[in-house]
């Protein structure tokens, strides 16, 4: 007999998870950064906003904070993405628990090859795989590692929490 799903619950906590652990990847790319500073002028969120039509004047729109410029249009693209896998992973996880295996680890590796290796190179937002600099692939296997082992752990537990208060 299948297992009954609460799923509201499993896209709540994989949102809430998937916007948390946008922060642990936003951290690990602070000690490890995936690109050098040219590749990063125009990082791959923007790349792939522009080759979609919207200006670059849109694309690298910063904010200010404690003298920093940062592009609040990347982080919105990095988090929707972030919390979106989060989702995905908490609701397939619910339907398909070999997809936790690993707590996550094995489906991160996944999403990075499936856009950093795959899908961006093949749309020309980021180089080929081959040409991409082993830094860069080190970066984005570890911080892919990170970022969904710790949506894993957080999806799990929220779930849990979401589901006993809905009894």
């Amino acid at each position: 007999m299948a297992q009954k799903i609460n799923l509201k619950a499993a896209v709540a906590a994989g949102i809430a998870a998937g916007l948390v652990s946008g922060l642990v990847k936003l951290g690990w790319e602070n000690l490890m950064p995936p690109r050098t500073p040219e590749r990063d002028a125009t990082n791959p969120p923007q790349k792939l906003l522009e080759q979609l039509g919207v200006p670059s004047e849109v694309t690298h729109a910063t904010y200010t904070y404690a003298g920093h410029q940062l592009p609040w249009v990347s982080y919105l693209v990095h988090f929707g993405f972030s919390a979106g896998f989060g989702a995905l992973y908490s609701v397939g996880g619910q339907l398909a628990p070999w997809l936790k295996t690993g707590r996550g680890v094995p489906f991160g590796l996944a999403v990075w090859d499936a856009f950093h290796v795959e899908l961006m190179p093949r749309l020309g937002t980021v180089p080929a795989a081959k040409d991409q600099p082993l830094e860069e692939h080190v970066s984005e296997i570890l911080g892919h590692a990170v970022w969904m082992w710790s949506t894993d752990l957080m999806a799990t537990q929220l779930y849990q929490q979401f589901n006993h208060h809905a009894d």
